[in-house]
C-alpha cells in the first residue's frame, strides 16, 4: 500500500504543526479582538451553490467535484465567503464573522500554494468604506502581531470600470481586460500589452503606469482619498495600485493585497463584494503563507517528568504544574533514555522523581539547552519558571 501524501496535500507535526497553529490562535485572538464572531460552515457543499454566480471565475473553476451514494453534484468548498449567502440571511447588520478552516482548489501546484490549505476569513456584512478601514486595521493588527514585514496596496473595481469606460472598452470584455491588467505586476508590461490587444484595449497600458496623482480626475478616485482619511485615523498607511483588481469577479468597491519581500505571491487578498444588494467587505489569508513570511520566534515551554519508580508522585507533580499552565509530559523509563526523548521533541526542561529526590524532598530540574542543573524544594515547585 502507497502512504504518501497526494501531490498537493501534506502533513504537519512537531515544530511546524505547533507553529502553525499558534499563528492560528494568533489570528483567531485578532479577529475576536476587533469584534467578530465565530461561524463553521461545512467542508461540502451543493456544486450549483459552490459555483454560486461567478462560474467563470479561475477559482471557481478549479472545485473539487465528487459525487454521494444519492447521486447528488456536489463540491468541496473553495473559500469561504460564499456561505454568507446562507448564513448572513436575517442577520441583523452589521453582521461581523470570522472562519477559519481547510479550503480545497483543485488546481496545478506552482508557487506556494498546496491543494488544500487553512484559510482564515473574516467579513462584515451591511458595511461602508468606514468598515474597509477598519479591516486594513485589523490586517495591520495581525501583521505586527507575527512580527510580519507587509506593505498594503489598495484599488477600487469602481475606478477600473470608470477607467474602461471613459476609454470606450467593450463592456463584454471588462472582465477578460480586468485580469490582464491585474497580471501587471506578475508579467511584463510586453505581455499584458499582447493579451489586452485581443481585446482592443492595449491603449489602457500607458494610463495604468502613470502616478497616483492622474487618477484624481476620475470619480471613484474620492472612493481611494476617502479610504486613506478614514485609515489615518487607525495610522494604517497603504500604497495605490491601479493595476490591482483581485481574481475574483463578485468584488464591487475597495480591492486590496498584502506583500512582503519573502515571498513573490500575496498574503492577504480581500475586498469590498455585493450580496443580494448587500453590501459586504473581508479578506482571505492562509496559514501556509503566514508561516512561511513570519519572524515571530515561536518556543512553547515544555516539562517533561521522568518517573523513576515514583508514579505516584510524578502523577502528582504533573497535575499542579498543569494547573499552572505548563506543558507537562510523563515518561516512565530510564534516564538516558528519557533524556534522547526530550532532545527528540525539544523538550526545555526535565524532571527527575526518584526515591532519593522524594526522601528529601527536592527534585533536580535539568535545563536541555544548557546543560545545567537545578535543585528545587518539591513544596517549591510552584516557583517553577
Amino acid at each position: 500500500m502507497n502512504t504518501d501524501t497526494i501531490k498537493g496535500f501534506d502533513d504537519y507535526v512537531g515544530e511546524l504543526a505547533t507553529k502553525r497553529a499558534v499563528i492560528q490562535e494568533i489570528v483567531r485572538q485578532n479577529f475576536e479582538r476587533f469584534g467578530f464572531n465565530p461561524t463553521e460552515t461545512p467542508i461540502i457543499e451543493s456544486e450549483e451553490f459552490v459555483r454560486g454566480e461567478n462560474p467563470n471565475d479561475e477559482a471557481v473553476s478549479d472545485i473539487f467535484k465528487l459525487k454521494d451514494k444519492g447521486n447528488r453534484k456536489l463540491a468541496l468548498r473553495y473559500e469561504l465567503t460564499f456561505p454568507l449567502k446562507r448564513i448572513a440571511k436575517n442577520k441583523k447588520l452589521p453582521f461581523k464573522r470570522y472562519q477559519i478552516g481547510p479550503v480545497f482548489r483543485d488546481e496545478p501546484i506552482k508557487g506556494n500554494r498546496g491543494r488544500q490549505f487553512i484559510s482564515c476569513d473574516v467579513d462584515i456584512v451591511g458595511s461602508t468604506i468606514k468598515d474597509d478601514a477598519e479591516i486594513l486595521s485589523l490586517v495591520s493588527n495581525i501583521l505586527k502581531s507575527l512580527k510580519i514585514e507587509g506593505v498594503i496596496y489598495i484599488n477600487n473595481r469602481k475606478l477600473l470600470n470608470e477607467i474602461l469606460n471613459t476609454e470606450k472598452i467593450d463592456k463584454k470584455y471588462f472582465e477578460e481586460v480586468i485580469r490582464e491588467i491585474d497580471k501587471l505586476d506578475k508579467l511584463s508590461s510586453k505581455e499584458v500589452y499582447d493579451n489586452l490587444k485581443k481585446y482592443n484595449a492595449e491603449n489602457l497600458l500607458k494610463i495604468f503606469n502613470k502616478e497616483e496623482k492622474y487618477f484624481e480626475r476620475y470619480e471613484s478616485y474620492n472612493e481611494i482619498k476617502e479610504l486613506r482619511e478614514y485609515c489615518n485615523n487607525y495610522s494604517v498607511k497603504f500604497e495605490f495600485m491601479p493595476s490591482l483588481a483581485r481574481g475574483l469577479s463578485y468584488y464591487t468597491g475597495t480591492v486590496f493585497e498584502i506583500k512582503t519581500k519573502n515571498i513573490k505571491e500575496t498574503i492577504f487578498g480581500g475586498g469590498s463584494y455585493n450580496f443580494d444588494g448587500i453590501q459586504g467587505v473581508g479578506f482571505g489569508v492562509s496559514i501556509e503563507r503566514l508561516e512561511l513570511v513570519t519572524n515571530l520566534q515561536i518556543e512553547l515551554e515544555k516539562y517533561l517528568i521522568v518517573s523513576l519508580n515514583e508514579d505516584k508522585k510524578a502523577i502528582k507533580l504533573a497535575n499542579q504544574l498543569r494547573e499552572q499552565g505548563k506543558n507537562v509530559s510523563i515518561f516512565y523509563g530510564k534516564p538516558s533514555k528519557a533524556l534522547d526523548y526530550a532532545n527528540s521533541y525539544k523538550i526545555q526542561k526535565v524532571i527527575f522523581v526518584g526515591k532519593k529526590e522524594v526522601e528529601k524532598k527536592q527534585m533536580i530540574v535539568k535545563d536541555m539547552k544548557t546543560g545545567k542543573q537545578i535543585i528545587f524544594k518539591i513544596k517549591e515547585s510552584s516557583k517553577l519558571k
